[in-house]
């Protein structure tokens, strides 16, 4: 997992409340668990006019112009701006992956389904909790003529719009750490690769049997 750092992007204004993952990433796309292709079908029945399918040509697929990853003032968006209880619905671990493999770093929203606001620590998305009177002040500030563009600092936890304007967001202490050193959950058990290895080592001198030797 990539180290999480500091940078500017321009904010995807997605208004809409109680966004389940099958809107995320449809079921029919779940076949794979590779966690990177997602990204072309991410959103996908409300991104195309037509039916989805694995492997299909999205290049060639007819575009919903009315859809804000269709518009051209949010191309390349790094921040997701959406509403009340995202990623609600099933736990599928694509919908992280979908928005990761799309370029999407940062989510911020008043609140979460659990299992998905966990997922986005473990695949290196930073899901930011604001209160409505934050991210409805960010909407207003997004339908103009240009994104709006936000500068996340996750050492610091705040957030700092062209203006010098500046707020601050809450964040679990460990989950920081493992957002700021890339670790998911196969990096924090690595850490103890050479406790393991011991451990190991000694599990077969005791019982060789267990190992085929």
């Amino acid at each position: 997992m990539d180290k999480f750092k500091k940078f500017t992007g321009s904010v995807v204004p997605l208004d809409r409340a109680n966004v389940d993952t099958d809107a995320i990433i449809p079921k029919q796309f779940l076949k794979s668990i590779k966690r990177s292709g997602f990204g072309p079908n991410l959103f996908d029945e409300w991104r195309y006019l037509d039916q989805g399918q694995p492997d299909m040509d999205n290049s060639s697929r007819p575009l919903n112009e009315e859809f804000v990853l269709n518009d051209p003032r949010y191309q390349g968006g790094q921040i997701l701006l959406t509403r009340d209880n995202f990623g609600c619905g099933s736990s599928r671990e694509h919908a992280p992956w979908a928005l990761a493999d799309y370029g999407f770093k940062v989510i911020i929203a008043p609140s979460y389904a659990d299992i998905f606001f966990n997922n986005c620590f473990k695949n290196g998305i930073l899901p930011i909790v604001l209160n409505n009177e934050y991210v409805d002040n960010y909407f207003a500030l997004s339908g103009g003529e240009s994104a709006l563009e936000l500068t996340v600092d996750l050492e610091a936890q705040t957030l700092t719009m062209a203006d010098g304007e500046k707020i601050t967001f809450d964040v679990d202490p460990f989950r920081k750490h493992c957002l700021i050193e890339g670790l998911d959950d196969i990096g924090l058990t690595l850490q103890h690769s050479e406790k393991i290895r011991a451990f190991e080592a000694q599990r077969r001198a005791k019982a060789p049997w267990v190992f085929g030797d």
